[in-house]
């Protein structure tokens, strides 16, 4: 499958907006914002500190799920001055959209650190294995939520004469 010229653009896009949904859907006050650092604002409902949110997303060829995610460690740097301007507290949400499921993981930079792995002096990985999804399931201190994709109608199907591409 060929994606778009653009597809990393709108990856990101719709995983802010993912991550957004999913927080206001659970009563969580939140924004999306444009600042050096962090892409979104929220507060939980039950709280009042405010979080702010770095977005790092990636879509993976089907066969590719497993593969880690680089996060630059510049952005934490860049998240925690954005945060101290803004007295709230760095949050990273990391969205994977991998073959036929898209996992979302939200957690402070903190336990981010603790789970992040290798990378020198540059990077550090988020890693998408098996064995990694089901460390981040026995985390609590991770919000996670997944959506299973199916394809309905819409391989080999034609719309104004013209057929849809897998």
């Amino acid at each position: 499958m060929k994606k778009s010229s653009r597809h990393s653009k709108i990856t990101g896009d719709f995983s802010e907006a993912i991550v957004l949904y999913w927080l206001s859907k659970h009563g969580y006050e939140c924004a999306k914002i444009d600042h050096t650092g962090i892409d979104l604002i929220a507060r939980p409902s039950s709280s009042t500190d405010v979080w702010g949110i770095s977005v790092k997303s990636r879509s993976r060829y089907v066969g590719t799920e497993g593969i880690s995610i680089t996060i630059p460690i510049d952005g934490f740097k860049k998240a925690e001055l954005a945060c101290r301007a803004f007295k709230c507290i760095p949050f990273y949400a990391i969205v994977v959209d991998g073959g036929s499921k898209v996992h979302c993981f939200v957690m402070s930079l903190d336990v981010l650190k603790e789970h992040v792995t290798g990378g020198g002096d540059e990077n550090r990985y988020w890693n998408m294995s098996q064995k990694y999804l089901d460390q981040y399931g026995e985390d609590t201190r991770i919000m996670r939520f997944q959506l299973n994709l199916e394809h309905c109608s819409w391989e080999g199907q034609k719309f104004a004469g013209v057929e849809l591409m897998e």
